[in-house]
């Protein structure tokens, strides 16, 4: 049944079509009946009148109106479910933004950073102007650059004023996502596990700077169920430092928060020189892809600006609309109350009486 266009809550209700039927042969036997009443008229005018042959075909439309009208009302009655695209209820977007040093390969014309940022202040000009926005930029560390906000003058003041830095904590920029998201909770970074690379053989630990919160436990929620904000991942998908990745995508996983990632590179990558030291910096497209499937978010790749522009203006679209399995029985009851009135209408128009 879920491959249907529409469902129904309660279709046990669906069996009161069955009256449908019924109604058309009790129209049937009035007509036969009005017939058989009309012979006993004297004057040729009059039978006709009384037959109906007078109006013609329009003498059915008011009542195959209300039959309509009474249909309706009964599948309203089911409940009926269909999947229709509807404005977006999310309301705020973390823009959540590489700035280590692997963004400078210029893989991506002119290169990773220049090119997320030019997409980044396109994306923000296609949001509509209701949609608050806050930016989170990440390298070592992780930290809110610009708070939630519905300036989209000061959204790319920040992105503007990007500098890199060494090492990438992609896990680190999820947590502050969701702490600027949900500042009542009080995520505190020192209760999460980190460590120094991505090597699962690392020592790992818990910082020893914060003290660990004493908020009341957290109640998980289906992943993807929270549709008042999401966070946008922008970034090569290298983490070699900070929260681990796994940790920080189930915490956006059990809010309900859906990420979406954007692989900004080639996945053969290039060699980049920084401060003295170089490496090949190639897009982990794997952890992307974790990370967005464990939230109900989406992958997006980014080989080439051009497709970075893309991959933002198609952002937009699915942000600001979405299709969801909503309840129609209020527009076929709205549909219902239509016809009733048209059925009313055109009677006393036609025949000077209602049905």
């Amino acid at each position: 049944m879920n491959n249907l266009p529409v469902t129904f809550i309660w279709p046990q209700f669906l069996w009161l079509l069955l009256a449908l039927p019924l109604l058309v042969l009790i129209y049937w036997w009035l007509l036969r009946r009005r017939r058989h009443a009309a012979l006993r008229y004297a004057s040729l005018a009059i039978v006709r009148e009384a037959m109906g042959k007078g109006p013609g075909w329009r003498r059915h439309v008011p009542p195959l109106l209300l039959l309509l009208a009474f249909a309706a009302m009964l599948l309203a009655s089911a409940r009926p479910m269909a999947s229709i695209v509807l404005p977006s209820q999310e309301q705020t977007i973390i823009l959540a933004m590489d700035v280590s040093g692997s963004m400078r390969a210029e893989d991506v014309q002119p290169n990773r950073l220049v090119a997320s940022q030019n997409a980044a202040k396109a994306f923000l000009a296609e949001l509509p102007r209701h949609v608050k926005v806050g930016i989170v930029a990440f390298a070592g560390t992780a930290q809110v650059v610009q708070p939630v906000t519905l300036s989209r003058e000061d959204l790319v003041a920040a992105i503007d004023k990007f500098q890199l830095q060494r090492a990438t904590a992609i896990g680190s920029a999820i947590v502050v996502s969701l702490s600027e998201l949900f500042p009542e909770q009080r995520i505190n970074l020192g209760d999460m596990t980190y460590s120094r690379n991505s090597d699962p053989f690392a020592p790992k630990g818990r910082s020893l700077d914060q003290p660990k919160s004493d908020e009341a436990p957290f109640t998980p929620v289906a992943p993807g169920s929270y549709t008042s904000a999401a966070v946008i991942l922008l970034t090569d998908g290298q983490r070699t430092t900070g929260v681990e990745t796994a940790e920080a995508t189930q915490m956006a996983a059990d809010r309900g928060v859906r990420v979406y990632t954007v692989g900004v590179g080639t996945v053969d990558g290039e060699i980049i020189g920084f401060e003295g030291w170089s490496m090949r910096v190639r897009l982990d497209e794997e952890t992307l892809k974790d990370v967005a499937e464990k939230t109900k978010g989406e992958y997006f790749y980014a080989g080439t600006a051009e497709n970075l522009k893309q991959v933002y203006e198609s952002l937009s679209t699915r942000l600001t609309v979405e299709k969801k399995e909503t309840e129609i029985a209020g527009l076929l009851a709205l549909l219902a109350s239509v016809l009733v009135m048209v059925s009313a209408g055109l009677s006393l128009l036609w025949f000077n009486r209602v049905a």
